[in-house]
This record gives structure tokens, sequence and C-alpha cells, in this order.
């Protein structure tokens, strides 16, 4: 079967002979430098991708993606808008709120929290509030009972159980004839929800029901602070802002959840491109290793270039054939690197608890790092990207020793042969 010289050449020069272990080892550590080097970075953009999905888990089964509301703070006759907006292509769900900010008071231990008047049927459609909660239910807030769901530190901290009242004091006063009151209403736990540390729901997060926060807050019947909506693609938040903005007819305050939460994630995605820029160093390192084994194979194939050249090879192809046997480095090792990057990164979540149960130690705190394990999730695109640019880097790394060999003089090269 036909095959290129260079190629054929090439592919033969890849295998050892009993002369040349050394330069074969040589190699052989470049191959595994860079395989060490691919399994390491699609390992690290794995397990960042892992957290940034359980973080945005995390935050958009409480916080919502976009609210609408007025400049003062209250909308009137809403469910016309609701109707509408929910028409809109990309609006998914949309649920009434009323948001104020008051003291939880126990036991003589009082706590700042922010307070979210809901309605649990709809509440349901926009977030996952429901299903974090440990204790009770969300369909307990009954408008006129007065209940209220927690979350679980801020019951900690108030010393609080399912059926225990609370005191919460609004901002609000009444002025009554023996001087301004604050407004306060007696709830009672209905129940507790667990969120996850490391953004505040658990410690200052409360919901009540729809009409009790109109009565708590003194807004008038029918008056709402604003629709939370669901949409089906995050990243389409800023878009569909500007477009609800132009089509909606009034003075309307249009948010979404980049303005609020946008420069976090940010800040992830900036870590997680420093990661592989840095990570990529490794790669470079071993791929120009390439350059010290490849240019002791040119040296040692110093006779066999020259007799290449006399039988009529060009510089092209001497310069090929060396071209060919970095090429074949660099392709195996960013081969093993991503078998092993891919095991790895599927499996390293598992790999790491087991570490831990068998240690005792716990490397992760929900306290500091948001979540108590490793989480890891492989995306495709991150796998391309780390493999074309270590063969990119392998090639590179081989244009030298190929060059030079094909600067080869004949003449020079056999005259001590």
């Amino acid at each position: 079967m036909f095959r290129p010289l260079a190629l054929y050449i090439g592919l033969r020069y890849t295998r050892a002979k009993r002369r040349n272990h050394f330069i074969s080892f040589i190699s052989l550590i470049s191959m595994l430098g860079i395989a060490l080097g691919v399994t390491t970075l699609v390992t690290v953009l794995s397990v960042m991708n892992g957290f940034d999905g359980v973080i945005k888990h995390r935050v958009f089964s409480m916080a919502p993606q976009m609210r609408i509301s007025t400049f003062d703070g209250t909308l009137d006759h809403w469910q016309p808008l609701a109707k509408k907006v929910k028409a809109f292509p990309g609006i998914e769900a949309a649920s009434p709120y009323v948001l104020g900010q008051g003291l939880l008071s126990n036991m003589g231990t009082v706590t700042p929290g922010m307070i979210t008047g809901i309605d649990p049927k709809t509440e349901e459609q926009v977030s996952k509030v429901a299903s974090k909660i440990t204790q009770g239910s969300l369909n307990s807030l009954q408008p006129g009972k007065f209940g209220i769901v927690i979350g679980e530190q801020l019951a900690e901290n108030l010393s609080l159980q399912m059926g225990d009242k609370v005191t919460v004091v609004t901002p609000k006063a009444t002025l009554t004839p023996v001087g301004v009151i604050p407004r306060f209403k007696r709830f009672t736990v209905v129940g507790i929800f667990k969120a996850g540390g490391g953004f505040g729901f658990d410690t200052h997060f409360a919901y009540i029901n729809l009409k009790d926060a109109q009565t708590l807050f003194s807004y008038a019947k029918g008056t709402i602070s604003g629709l939370q909506l669901k949409i089906d693609n995050l990243n389409n938040a800023p878009r569909y802002t500007q477009e609800l903005a132009a089509k909606l007819t009034g003075t309307y305050l249009i948010t979404n959840w980049t303005e609020e939460y946008g420069p976090f994630f940010k800040a992830i995605q900036l870590e997680k491109t420093m990661m592989f820029i840095i990570l990529l160093l490794i790669v470079a390192v071993a791929a120009f290793n390439l350059v010290s084994s490849l240019v002791m194979v040119v040296t040692d194939k110093q006779a066999d270039i020259a007799i290449l050249r006399t039988f009529g090879a060009t510089p092209r192809t001497i310069m090929g054939i060396f071209i060919v046997v970095g090429c074949v480095v660099g392709i195996v090792g960013t081969l093993l690197g991503l078998l092993g990057g891919i095991l790895l990164a599927t499996h390293v979540t598992e790999l790491v608890n087991g570490i831990q149960n068998l240690t005792g130690f716990q490397f992760l705190s929900s306290n500091v790092y948001y979540v108590n394990y490793l989480p890891s999730k492989l995306q495709w695109s991150d796998v391309w990207h780390v493999s074309i640019w270590a063969f990119l880097l392998s090639i590179l790394a081989t244009l030298y020793p190929a060059w030079r060999a094909s600067k080869t003089q004949p003449a020079e090269a056999l005259r001590y042969e």
C-alpha cells in the first residue's frame, strides 16, 4: 500500500532501536508530560463547571430570574400585566410578590430578615422554594392565618421550631394618640427550609402569604411589589429585559439576575479562564520537551538524513519526516490525556468522597466553598478546546528540530562516517 515517504520514515523513527533507547525514553517522558497536563486541564475545567452549575442551581432555586416592578416599588392592577408577560416568548411563568424588610424577634433575640409575600400556587412555577422545605409545607401559608416559612439557620438563631410564634416588626410605623408605634405582627412557624449556606437564604429569608404581606406592609388591596418571572434560558435574561422594556406600555422597572449576581458568576468564569491559561502552560512545557528529544533524534539520524538527501529527498521531505515524529508523540500524549481526564472528571466526586470517608477529614466546607463535596461537570466543548491546543503546541514544538534537520548538508554529515 502506498504511503508518503515522510510519513513512512517518520513512523519508523518513532520505534525504539537498541542504540537509541535514551532518545525514546525522552520522547516517552514528553508524551507522558502532555498526557498529564491534558488530564489535569480537563479535570480542573470540569470541576470549575461543576461549581458553577451547583451554585447557579442553589441561587436560582431561591432567587428570582427576572422581576417587573415600578420605580416606587408598588404595582397596581397586575393581573393583565401578568397575562401579557406570560405570552411573551421565552417567559415561562409569572408570580406576584410583596417584598419588605423587617426584624424577627423571639425570646429577646432579634434578627433582620427579608420577608417576601408570595402566592404558594404560582410561586412553585417560578422557584424551587417548595422543594427546599424540610419541615412543613409551602401550602400552609393560608391567607389570614399569618403563617411564616423561615430558613433553617434563622430558626436556629431564634430558637424556633414548628408551631412556635415569632414577632415580625416592620419599618413602617402607626401614629397613635400615645405616639408613633412600629407595626408588628405575630406569625406562626408553619415551615422551615434549607437552601444551603453561602448566600444568606437560610439566615435572612422568610416567606409569608401574599395577602398577609399586604396587610403587614400596609399595601392597598390588589397592590403588590411586582412580578417575578421564570425564563427558558438564564443567559437570555439581559435580552429579554430589553425586549420587555421596549414592548410594554407604561413605566416599569425590569431587572434580572445579572444585576445582582452577575459579577459573582463573571468572577467564576474569569477564574475558569485563568485556570485554563495557567494549566495550558503545563501542557506547553511538556510539549516543548519535544524540542530537546527531537533535536537528539536529528543528531542521531544525521547519517540517515544525508543518505536520504543524496537519494534525492528534498529539504521539505526531511522536514516532514520529523514533523511526523513530533505529531505522533503529541497525538498519543493528547489522546492518553483526554482518556485520563474524562475518566477522572467523571469520577472525581466519588474519588474525593471516598478519600474523605477513609481519612475522616473534610476537604471542603459549605461555609467556605458553598458545597461540602467536589462537584464536576464534563463539557465536551472544553475537551475539544484542550485537545486542539495541546496538538497545536506539539506541532509548534516540532518546527525548529524539523527545520534544523532539513538544513543538514550531506557532505558534512557523511565526512566522518
